[in-house]
């Protein structure tokens, strides 16, 4: 039963639209959802219902800030399936977060974060979402571009690296958040390697840096990289983890900050660092209604969530009931300064490290 179903009802300030990473997490929600005194559903049956299952809400979130104020929301479902999010189903996944954008206006949600994949189908065109008098959209990406830099640079601190020093590799450089990334940290790196799919995008992005004085190369194809990258960002938007990073340097920092993740297990990078990034921790308080801290919160740590969806948190904390991040390639580092600033006025900050085997040991 959802939450509204519930006769739950109270304001709602935002609304946040997601979508599970992976069967696992798409299994507890649905288990949630359908009460502990039932029997969980064998992983063929979940895949089989799983894309019947409408986009719906399924718990109010209170978030308190540590200026004092509260707002209220509502977490939405959009039940893509984790198999579905490759370029073949578009159309059936686009029309599913049309769906909870309806959802999230009807609820009189003030504005809504479109998280991971949701804001990619829209590429920032909010014209292709149902029309809301009082209702505003964010795709959340900058308060995410704003966590990764915040990462790569407290990670450069605890590893004693020079950032300045350094040849940096964006996966996934010319998207919403891949370029954001570039543009704040070009000017901090000696050296930049661009990648993407799209090398028209590319070239256009080189120029632009290279105008500025940036040193630059573009690859399409990053097994065949020869220059080896020590601080990677991959921000790429793929259906599911697949990156190798063969070619980068054996010490090489990098910051996953795929969603879903972008970095294949069977990549070599034993002695890299590895942390996932573009994650912050609210620290005013987060109470979900039913409790699904351990469902939403599939983190080491709590209170923890990906930028994209803290966004509209932060803005609705702040009262600015606004599209703040929209569209491909707007991110500048004054937008970023910006919103980190709002966030950390609330006490949203940069998340604790960790990867796929835990917490790290340097923090």
């Amino acid at each position: 039963m959802d939450c509204a179903a519930a006769g739950v009802t109270q304001r709602v300030d935002f609304a946040l639209v997601g979508h599970p990473e992976n069967w696992r997490a798409a299994a507890d929600v649905f288990s949630a959802l359908r009460g502990p005194e039932r029997t969980p559903l064998p992983d063929d049956e979940i895949k089989d219902i799983l894309p019947w299952i409408p986009p719906r809400a399924v718990c109010h979130l209170d978030v308190r800030s540590t200026a004092n104020g509260v707002a209220h929301g509502l977490y939405i479902d959009s039940f893509i399936p984790p198999d579905r999010l490759d370029s073949t189903c578009v159309r059936e996944n686009l029309t599913r977060v049309r769906a909870a954008a309806a959802y999230a206006i009807k609820a009189g949600a003030r504005i809504v974060s479109l998280g991971g994949f949701s804001s990619i189908l829209t590429e920032g065109n909010f014209d292709r979402l149902p029309a809301g008098d009082h209702t505003a959209f964010t795709t959340g990406n900058t308060l995410t571009v704003a966590f990764i830099i915040q990462g790569i640079e407290k990670m450069c601190a605890l590893e004693g690296r020079e950032l300045r020093r350094a040849t940096l590799l964006v996966a996934g450089a010319t998207g919403d958040v891949g370029s954001g990334c570039v543009r704040c940290l070009a000017g901090k790196v000696r050296r930049v390697i661009l990648h993407a799919r799209n090398v028209e995008r590319l070239r256009r992005l080189a120029a632009e840096l290279e105008s500025a004085g940036v040193d630059v190369k573009i690859a399409t194809d990053l097994e065949e990289l020869t220059d080896k990258a020590d601080v990677v960002i991959c921000a790429a938007s793929l259906p599911s983890p697949s990156l190798l990073l063969n070619g980068i340097a054996r010490d090489a920092l990098v910051c996953d900050a795929g969603y879903p993740k972008n970095l294949s297990p069977d990549a070599r990078t034993s002695r890299a660092t590895v942390f996932f990034g573009g994650l912050g921790q609210i620290t005013g308080g987060l109470r979900f209604d039913p409790d699904l801290h351990g469902i939403l919160n599939r983190h080491p740590f709590p209170d923890v969530a990906h930028g994209c969806l803290l966004e509209g948190i932060a803005l609705a904390l702040e009262g600015r009931f606004e599209p703040f991040s929209r569209g491909r390639g707007g991110i500048t580092a004054d937008h970023v300064r910006e919103i980190e600033t709002i966030a950390a006025r609330h006490g949203i900050r940069l998340a604790p490290f960790f990867n796929s085997a835990g917490p790290l040991p340097l923090q």
